[in-house]
């Protein structure tokens, strides 16, 4: 299966949460989960009934993979691997999931979005510990430093991004250097610093069985 393609939002009535996956858009007055649109599909209006565990199990999972915008095989290989990680399985794939790349630069507010983190990456603007890479999925360690590389389109992006996201707070795990364009992983966020949309012990619980 490919990536998805369709309309953002259409996620987010699916889930019937805001996944935050427009930036800043998902804060307008506009946005579907504000206004109540209903989920998608011709029933959508009267899809009402009550959930089964594996339904529950299964949204939860979906959710999460949708807010990091992942395939299922990604997702799937991101969980067997918390799995072989010691500690707390579910807590183990948050952390993975939250020190991706791509998903830190969102955090840095150098990307509006994780979709637009992630092409910043991919497209060469950053570097990590000096050394250029475009691989979103890469996974940071506690002292990575991660820097908009100094041409002037990486740089000027990520000024406009940082304006444009200037109302969300650097998380306390990381720290940004706003002259250097320079950002540290201070820590491995615990799970109360990532505080996710979902009971990633459901998760753990969907592919246990």
């Amino acid at each position: 299966m490919g990536r998805y393609i369709g309309p953002s939002c259409k996620l987010c009535r699916r889930e019937g949460m805001k996944l935050f996956l427009k930036g800043t858009r998902c804060a307008m007055a506009k946005c579907p989960i504000e206004t109540g649109r209903p989920v998608p599909g011709m029933h959508g209006q009267r899809r009402g009934k009550k959930l089964s565990d594996y339904g529950i199990q299964l949204r939860e999972k979906q959710r999460l993979k949708r807010m990091f915008g992942l395939q299922e095989e990604q997702f799937r290989l991101t969980f067997d691997r918390a799995m072989r990680k010691r500690g707390v399985t579910g807590e183990v794939l948050l952390q993975l999931l939250e020190t991706r790349l791509d998903n830190v630069v969102f955090k840095l507010g150098l990307g509006t979005s994780r979709k637009g983190s992630r092409l910043f990456v991919t497209h060469g603007h950053i570097a990590v510990n000096g050394r250029k890479t475009d691989i979103p999925s890469m996974t940071l360690s506690e002292g990575d430093v991660i820097t908009v590389r100094s041409g002037t389109k990486s740089r000027e992006f990520a000024a406009a991004s940082r304006e444009m996201s200037a109302g969300r707070e650097v998380p306390e795990w990381l720290s940004y250097e706003e002259a250097e364009f320079k950002g540290t992983v201070l820590r491995i966020p615990t799970r109360d610093d990532i505080a996710p949309i979902v009971n990633e012990q459901l998760i753990v619980e969907l592919y246990s069985k």
